[in-house]
């Protein structure tokens, strides 16, 4: 039985039960890393290093899928690097719900990721956020790193991965992650866009080049559905302004003699009374 609770009473094996689940299902996923990985080309110490020193699904695999088409080094980096840069804001976000003390920050930071995220930010009370934070983190820090290496030996000793169709591991992957997070129509056209541009320019320019233009799909739906708002709250021009209608009603009233129909008439009947 749970006998700590965060103080909106969420159980901590709640927590736990949840941040495990999370853990094991995405760092599993670190064997099919590996095995693209080592299909591009990288040693098994190399595709370990980007487990352990990079530490984000997503960027990984947008590397080495850029390197095992050809790519350039510093393009798959660069796309890579924009890929990670969403982190960011994601620390911003903790760092208020989790407010670790400064001496663990820096190491929590390597920490932070889309599924670390999504636990701590689930949760109401700074402590369940905590621990869903620690317990998901640790979980798919170890089960990624230890998958991650298992597929780079498996790939080595399977030899050619494309001939097993494992070089579509990593795609696929990645989109069972993606999926789940479009849940707004925003979303899903910009995920819509990103792959027709990524698909488009696949042929046209070198490889790497297509993921950084597609990332263009973002400011391009956030644009047009801002200007699709801001149409709809536009007053109507037409409507005259409640001022110009009071002014257009003394106007009249002054021609014709009589007097305004808001105009307070009690001051001229107590005159007449006397």
């Amino acid at each position: 039985m749970d006998i700590r609770a965060d103080a909106e009473g969420r159980p901590d094996g709640a927590v736990v039960r949840d941040a495990l689940a999370v853990g094991v299902a995405v760092g599993l996923s670190g064997f099919a890393f590996g095995v693209t990985s080592a299909g591009s080309g990288l040693t098994v110490w190399q595709t370990c290093a980007l487990s352990l020193l990079v530490f984000t699904g997503a960027s990984q695999f947008a590397l080495v899928g850029a390197l095992a088409v050809g790519g350039n080094p510093l393009t798959a980096a660069a796309g890579a690097f924009f890929l990670g840069v969403r982190n960011t804001f994601y620390g911003l976000r903790l760092s208020q719900s989790l407010a670790l003390p400064r001496a663990v920050r820096p190491f929590a930071a390597h920490w932070v990721i889309d599924e670390t995220a999504a636990v701590s930010l689930a949760q109401r009370g700074r402590r369940a956020a905590r621990l869903g934070f620690a317990v998901t983190g640790l979980t798919l820090y170890v089960l990624w790193n230890l998958t991650t290496l298992l597929g780079a030996l498996g790939a080595e000793a399977l030899g050619d991965t494309d001939a097993w169709g494992l070089d579509v591991a990593g795609p696929a992957v990645f989109m069972a992650l993606l999926a789940p997070m479009l849940k707004t129509a925003v979303e899903r056209a910009v995920a819509g866009l990103a792959v027709l541009l990524g698909l488009g320019l696949l042929p046209v320019l070198p490889a790497g080049v297509p993921v950084l233009a597609a990332a263009l799909a973002a400011p391009a739906v956030l644009y047009v559905e801002g200007r699709r708002a801001a149409g709809r709250q536009t007053p109507d021009l037409k409507a005259p302004a409640p001022e110009a209608s009071e002014a257009a009603d003394r106007e009249r009233s002054g021609r014709s003699g009589r007097k305004p129909s808001g105009r307070d008439d009690s001051g001229q009947a107590q005159k007449e009374e006397r």
